[in-house]
């Protein structure tokens, strides 16, 4: 058997990780590396048009799998592309591992051809990042940088010079045993019995979930149910805890919708669990607050805390179910459901008549129809701004479906190249990109990508035209909208140019039937809907904490637009409110 070099032993490890792709542009310091991958069964090399992308692919690969997954990029600008992505995947809590290939070993320090120093660039953005100056470093660098990735969920980074990776590997390397999944994280019986009495002496509890209630739906129900609790939710909690809720009273934040942020304020103890929820002006400074949280560094970060509890939500919520007492008195869950219902009917009244005849043609009315046309386990990925509040208002999770999107780090352009990680999970399962006219012409190469792979990706193009929500953000606070207009292409044109199926739609009356023929493409297609771009309306009165900044106030007031499917929860949630 032919002795291994250091990029062939790099490559065995990915491999017995669980890695099945990595993404990436190739380059002169990445060969050894890419070179192996063309000859090692079980890892295909993915190439992308930009680093960039393959970031972002590997990030969402990792939130849909689970599983680790990588990137690459060559020395230089090469692995500068990287950082974006993976700052994403890294407040994404997705386990990336990052190759950053390296200038030759010998020429570090001294200002050579496209030096950089990655090992200090991707510090930031990573659990760990480290740089191999010796080929009997690699196994164990490797080896920590994918445990910190698996183990701290976030990203690790390999800075790997070529001519190291190129170098024989040394004889009788131990194979070392690595982790590739996490345990569970039950609290402290002191911290539980704490809990225990905060929750017994309370009268009025509200929960607030976020994505650390995946997998704990039963978990949250039940204990909503023992509580009496409304639950609310932030974007990211969505795909977890809206469907199949009873107790549901929408979204807080600056998109929220509903009476999430009346549960949170009106309450006597609110519980935190599974969301490291940014935005303090939401939350309450009045109230009990308890945190429930995997990572410790997240507990008391955002607001004072009255009880930190580090866990594992649904290992929590498993032992609470066996020990709270049971409430019985549900005024507060009742009255908040009413303004929940209440919230949603009065914003349906108002915004939404006759969307279906307008033109240009309103967003949410195209977010409504692709709701309700993509399948039940589709994959959506959103773009960042306004393609955020179609998605929190209009689409309805079901246990199946997943929505993905750079909600921690709030990057333009992650859609499409989070599709195309997507993806490649799984062929035959529906993947929508729901991208803005901005963040898609920011990353449009990678539609490439698609193409030359033939993934069946479905780019519903949200084509106002303008950058929306920065637009917006401009007229809240007084000032006058500049530098948000785009000048558009057909984008259609463009999608069959490459090679696509490309349909434009400007007419309501067009869109289902362009919807429907795209999803029973086989390859890839490009929907350019082109949408109205004043589909939100500045408030008659401008209150001045407005005017500070786009907080508290914008989105309750200037955000209310439509909610989609779920005022038909809501309703059907009121029917266990007693009648008087």
């Amino acid at each position: 058997m032919a002795k291994q070099n250091v990029a062939e032993q790099f490559v065995d490890i990915l491999v017995r990780a669980g890695v099945q792709r990595m993404y990436g542009v190739v380059g002169d310091s990445l060969n050894p590396v890419v070179d192996a991958i063309r000859r090692t069964e079980g890892i295909e090399w993915i190439q992308v048009r930009h680093e960039e992308t393959a970031a972002f692919a590997a990030g969402a690969e990792a939130q849909i799998t689970g599983r680790l997954a990588a990137c690459a990029g060559s020395c230089g600008p090469g692995n500068l592309h990287l950082i974006n992505g993976l700052y994403d995947a890294h407040r994404s809590m997705a386990p990336v591992l990052a190759l950053a290939s390296h200038i030759p070993s010998g020429e570090i320090g001294l200002g050579y051809f496209q030096e950089t120093h990655p090992d200090r660039l991707f510090t930031e953005c990573s659990h760990y990042s480290e740089l191999i100056s010796n080929p009997r470093q690699m196994p164990r660098v490797l080896q920590s940088a994918i445990q910190h990735a698996i183990g701290r969920s976030g990203v690790g980074v390999v800075s790997l010079p070529g001519d190291i990776a190129s170098l024989p590997a040394p004889e009788k390397t131990v194979e070392h045993a690595l982790v590739t999944g996490r345990p569970t994280v039950r609290p402290g019986d002191g911290e539980i019995e704490k809990l225990v009495r905060l929750i017994d002496g309370a009268d009025r509890v509200t929960l607030f979930c976020g994505s650390g209630t995946a997998g704990a739906h039963a978990e949250v129900m039940e204990f909503a149910e023992r509580v009496k609790a409304p639950v609310g939710h932030a974007l990211r909690g969505k795909e977890w805890i809206q469907y199949e809720n009873k107790f549901d009273v929408g979204m807080s934040g600056l998109l929220g919708y509903g009476a999430a942020y009346e549960a949170t304020h009106e309450c006597d103890l609110l519980i935190l669990l599974g969301t490291d929820f940014p935005y303090n002006a939401f939350l309450p400074d009045d109230v009990k607050i308890v945190q429930v949280d995997i990572r410790p560094e997240h507990l008391g970060r955002r607001s004072q805390l009255d009880l930190a509890v580090w866990g594992d939500v649904r290992e929590t919520l498993r032992v609470l179910n066996t020990r709270v007492r049971t409430k019985t008195d549900r005024r507060f869950l009742d009255r908040m459901l009413k303004k929940h219902a209440d919230a949603l009917e009065g914003v349906v009244r108002a915004y939404t008549r006759k969307v279906e005849k307008h033109t240009p043609i309103h967003p949410e009315y195209v977010a409504a129809v692709l709701d309700e046309l993509a399948d039940e386990d589709a994959v959506f990925t959103v773009d960042t701004g306004m393609c955020n509040v179609w998605a929190a208002r209009y689409l309805s999770p079901n246990g199946k479906r997943r929505i993905i999107g750079s909600f921690s780090h709030g990057s333009m352009a992650n859609a499409l190249p989070q599709a195309i990680g997507a993806q490649f999970t799984d062929r035959g399962r529906q993947v929508v990109s729901m991208s803005g006219d901005g963040g898609f012409s920011m990353l449009m190469g990678d539609f490439l990508t698609l193409v030359q792979y033939g993934l069946p990706v479905k780019v519903v193009l949200f084509n106002n035209s303008s950058l929306g929500m920065v637009e917006l953000e401009m007229m809240v606070s007084g000032l006058p909208a500049y530098g948000t207009a785009n000048h558009n292409p057909d984008f259609s044109a463009i999608a069959r140019a490459a090679g696509a199926y490309g349909v434009r739609v400007e007419k309501p009356k067009q869109l289902a039937g362009a919807l429907k023929d795209a999803f029973r493409h086989k390859g890839p297609a490009l929907v350019d809907v082109v949408t109205d771009p004043n589909a939100l309306s500045i408030p008659p009165r401008i209150k001045a904490e407005m005017v500070t900044g786009f907080a508290l106030s914008a989105s309750k007031i200037v955000l209310d637009g439509g909610v989609g499917r779920m005022v038909q929860m809501a309703r059907s949630n009121l029917r266990n409110v007693p009648r008087p």
